[in-house]
């Protein structure tokens, strides 16, 4: 008997779960996807070029919140639950839908998704959103880069266009960029990345990016998105926690799975966090992730010009993600302006227009800062009309691109940066290449 399927997901992890899990497998016909936490992702089709046999129309996408009335309606067998950073709690009110429906729910075990590459994988992963990623991810290829590697980053999905012009996506210059139509989200994962001289892979299809992204490295470094766990089986598996968000390593789904299987246990942003946090974020990986070996990490601001914030009311723009379903109400762009003791940090709430609007009613914890919302042309454009309408003396960018480049307001505006550094020994770098002793060719 052929069992029907839903997958729940984000555009991302659910795709790659019908291709390595679903795909082929004459037990499986999933029927549907359905869609959550990104914008506008849903009432596309996932093409019958990349379904392949037995789906000539392709597999609709719909709004999560369709779930129950599908399965209904379907006669739906099993739900399988693919998409990340999700509380406990949460997946098991979603699993109690389902269940109510008549159908089972599954989770797919992380390992049965990950590919084997034939070359060595450094995957670098989290317990949560807005951990640090990004900049551990430079930090780690820039290691290896000068150990006289070649280094290919492939990062976790973001294929929000059309799927079949992103079945492999390569970005090695800015031309890239707008060849492939990259979102905003997109460009801030890739561009700093492409900045230090690494070539980036990411798309929909990551057995056919594995074959390519071997071809031209010595190594790949996995650039996990949310807290996803990896798609490539690694052979040193990094994973982030923050102090400030104390707890929720083991709170969060997939984050405690990425938690356990970590090799090495990063707590970040050290220099900001309350002590007590930190012994707390380390008590918690010794007593459920005991093999991993322990890295303080701090995350420093880098403001070109700290005097421009004194006295002014400036408006922060922090990473979109991070502030969502991240969860965190402040990034660095917040601990800039009171750092250097801005008069007032403006509130945009009041100013927001459009999918703006509707991301603050979404999550409302989020502010005072406004997320860098930008997953079409559209957001981008609601983002531009809300700076627009916030009366400030000055802008905080605290994204990981120049957002100067792409978005046009009427406002003077400064960049906050920020990077990975090692808070004392352990070094990444001692620790990362004797976890890779005799792993690389």
């Amino acid at each position: 008997m052929i069992e029907k399927v839903i997958i729940m997901g984000a555009a991302g992890r659910d795709f790659h779960n019908f291709n390595v899990y679903f795909k082929g497998n004459p037990r499986y016909r999933v029927i549907a996807f359905t869609a959550a936490q990104i914008p506008d992702i849903e009432g596309r089709t996932y093409p019958s070029e990349l379904a392949g046999e037995g789906y000539p129309d392709g597999i609709p996408i719909h709004p999560e919140m369709d779930l129950a009335r599908l399965i209904r309606n379907h006669r739906v067998d099993l739900v399988a639950f693919s998409y990340s950073d999700v509380p406990h709690v949460q997946v098991m009110h979603k699993a109690a839908i389902v269940m109510a429906q008549g159908a089972d729910f599954i989770l797919i075990g992380a390992t049965y998704t990950m590919l084997k590459s034939r070359k060595p994988v450094v995957s670098v992963c989290a317990v949560r959103t807005g951990c640090g990623k990004s900049q551990t991810t430079r930090k780690v290829c820039a290691i290896l880069k000068q150990r006289g590697w070649q280094v290919v980053a492939v990062r976790h999905p973001m294929p929000y266009g059309d799927l079949r012009k992103q079945v492999i996506q390569r970005f090695s210059s800015y031309g890239d960029f707008k060849t492939h139509q990259c979102t905003l989200e997109e460009r801030e994962e890739y561009e700093p990345l492409v900045d230090q001289g690494i070539t980036v892979y990411a798309g929909v299809d990551y057995g056919k990016i594995l074959e390519a992204a071997e071809e031209e490295a010595d190594i790949i470094v996995w650039d996990g998105g949310n807290n996803d766990t990896p798609f490539y089986r690694p052979d040193v598996h990094i994973v982030l926690l923050d102090p400030h968000r104390v707890g929720h390593e083991l709170l969060y789904y997939p984050g405690e799975t990425n938690l356990l299987m970590a090799d090495i246990a990063i707590i970040n942003k050290v220099d900001t966090a309350d002590p007590q946090n930190v012994a707390r974020s380390r008590e918690n990986i010794r007593s459920h992730a005991p093999d991993a070996q322990i890295v303080l990490a701090e995350s420093p601001i880098r403001v070109s010009r700290p005097d421009r914030i004194k006295g002014k009311r400036v408006l922060v723009v922090e990473d979109g993600p991070t502030l969502t379903h991240g969860e965190m109400p402040y990034g660095a762009g917040i601990i800039a302006a009171r750092t250097y003791h801005a008069a007032q940090i403006v509130d945009p709430r009041p100013c927001a227009v459009g999918s703006l609007k509707k991301t603050f009613k979404a999550y409302p914890g989020t502010g005072p800062a406004l997320p860098a919302m930008g997953y079409s042309p559209e957001q981008i454009r609601d983002l531009e009309q809300t700076i627009d309408r916030v009366e400030c003396d000055l802008v905080l960018f605290s994204t990981p691109i120049q957002l100067k480049r792409i978005l046009k307001i009427n406002k003077p505006s400064i960049r906050v940066r920020y990077a990975y550094k090692d808070h004392g020994a352990p070094l990444l770098e001692d620790v990362l290449l004797e976890k890779l002793k005799g792993r690389m060719p």
